[in-house]
């Protein structure tokens, strides 16, 4: 009879096949380009999106302060990825958007992800891998996908 595994793994494997894809998506990235991506800048221009962010609201979307937010617009902005910019809705708040640099690191990294996925399709088949993605929304409650996960790392 095989033991089952301790409980201890699953969040593990959960974490370093996570790790495993982000690793080599900003290998990727890095070749095509976009060298200093960090997961935590992907996080933030995903909360950025296409709509633009304050400092506040980016804050709130990472769960983390406006001071750490300010950290990785600052960071963003030096490297190209994003812009200050005036909120057409109100003149006294500054909008942070996406430069085309920062939506082109955004459209690679889904390419980059696609691929990925399609090698994890390869390594055990596609019925397995969309069995455990369908499993995994059923474990997961609706709306769980979050993008506070930097901040619950402790990264941004």
């Amino acid at each position: 009879m095989i033991a089952e595994p301790s409980g201890y793994e699953l969040p593990l494997l959960l974490f370093a096949g996570f790790r495993s894809l982000i690793d080599k998506l900003h290998a990727e990235l890095a070749e095509q380009g976009h060298p200093d991506v960090r997961p935590a800048y992907g996080f933030a221009m995903q909360a950025i999106g296409a709509q633009g962010a304050t400092a506040s609201d980016l804050g709130r979307r990472l769960g983390v302060s406006k001071q750490a937010a300010g950290k990785t617009i600052d960071r963003l902005l030096s490297l190209g990825y994003a812009e200050r910019a005036d909120d057409p809705a109100d003149a006294r708040r500054k909008l942070i958007r996406l430069t085309p640099h920062g939506f082109d690191a955004l459209a690679r990294s889904a390419e980059i992800f696609d691929g990925l996925r399609a090698e994890w399709a390869r390594a055990i088949g596609p019925d397995r891998l969309r069995d455990l993605e369908s499993a995994l929304r059923t474990l997961t409650p609706p709306g769980s996908i979050r993008l506070d996960a930097a901040g619950w790392l402790g990264g941004v």
